[in-house]
């Protein structure tokens, strides 16, 4: 079995699950949900026929329904959406920004330093927390009475703001599954990053993985000797001189992928206190500039990262869906500062 990340995320590569098999020779012909029931652990043959449904089992790089008959020699694949599962999680009364909401899932825009489920040192307080409030008194659909809602897909750090999306049933958090493995989700963020580019698009590539120093953050490796594969492309939106806003999009999602790639290339976000962000890395030493910076970290007490957009096919309706959102406040006034300041030097 292999597990994998899927997104910027805290966490994600516990979020989902993939298997692989290859049938031996001598294998007789077994109904796929039969065969895969016996052999995943935890599993359930619905949940199995749930995965078929969503296009989730594939043999021999095709997909294939509940029905098929495995055969020796197949190749089998399988995507499942793994979200935590925590009996202690309780409902908590807290605001939440609620994009959209239908029968399968939940959009919701999430402020700056919100945990998103609960773990170490964060056991109350989170996004969990809360839409397992939004969700409590609502009635179950038919035939999903026993499903654990909400269903995480994906996660966002706690001082990262922006879109996301859960699932409400089983059979969306499978869907959805598929699509971030297939890397068919269209999610940009945009972030204020020290320093300007030559050019006006690039793409940063290095493989990611737990830093050798300090296990609590993520480093590149550009030799490919540790971590996983990792590529993030980037546009240049909006330059001030001494930082530049750039929109990114992640053909890979590794763990802080976008905060440490351009911390790898020397363009690390700004106020990123984990990345070397928090501190002038560019500009002049002069008392004037250096209060002008701190009044900006000031405005904006985290990142400057925001997960701007995202879109997707629906897990029921099969229709392309997209939301965008605005820049949070926080971020934004420090993006007006800094382009107030950088037409003020034009002028002088």
């Amino acid at each position: 079995m292999e597990k994998f990340e899927l997104d910027e995320t805290e966490a994600n590569d516990d979020l989902f699950e993939h298997h692989r098999f290859v049938i031996e020779k001598g294998q007789e012909l077994l109904r796929i949900d039969k065969w895969l029931t016996n052999r995943i652990a935890a599993s359930t043959r619905n949940k199995i026929q749930q995965a078929a449904d969503a296009g989730s089992i594939l043999v021999n790089d095709k997909p294939v329904k509940s029905n098929y008959r495995v055969k020796p020699f197949d190749v089998i694949s399988i995507v499942f959406a793994h979200p935590p599962r925590d009996k202690d999680l309780k409902p908590e009364n807290i605001p939440i920004d609620i994009v959209f909401e239908d029968d399968d899932l939940l959009i919701i825009n999430k402020n700056p330093g919100m945990v998103v489920h609960p773990g170490v040192g964060n056991h109350s307080g989170t996004l969990v927390n809360a839409v397992l409030f939004h969700l409590q008194n609502l009635p179950q659909l038919p035939g999903n009475e026993n499903e654990i809602r909400p269903g995480l897909v994906h996660r966002i750090d706690k001082n990262t703001s922006g879109i996301m999306i859960l699932a409400k049933t089983e059979h969306a958090m499978i869907h959805l599954a598929k699509q971030f493995f297939d890397r068919t989700i269209n999610r940009k963020y945009q972030a204020l990053v020290w320093g300007d580019f030559k050019e006006d698009s690039g793409t940063i590539t290095g493989n990611i993985g737990r830093s050798l120093k300090d296990r609590k953050v993520m480093d590149v490796f550009p030799e490919g000797d540790s971590g996983k594969h990792a590529v993030t492309h980037f546009k240049v939106l909006e330059r001030f001189g001494y930082v530049t806003l750039v929109e990114c999009k992640l053909e890979t999602g590794r763990t802080h992928q976008i905060r440490v790639h351009f911390k790898h290339i020397g363009h690390p976000l700004f106020n990123d206190n984990e990345y070397g962000g928090d501190r002038i890395i560019k500009g002049t030493r002069f008392a004037k500039y250096e209060a002008f910076v701190a009044n900006c970290f000031q405005l904006c007490p985290r990142q400057a990262l925001h997960a701007k957009s995202l879109g997707f096919i629906h897990p029921s309706s099969g229709k392309e869906m997209f939301f965008d959102s605005e820049i949070h406040p926080d971020m934004l006034s420090a993006i007006d500062k800094w382009r107030n300041y950088s037409n003020n030097r034009g002028n002088e």
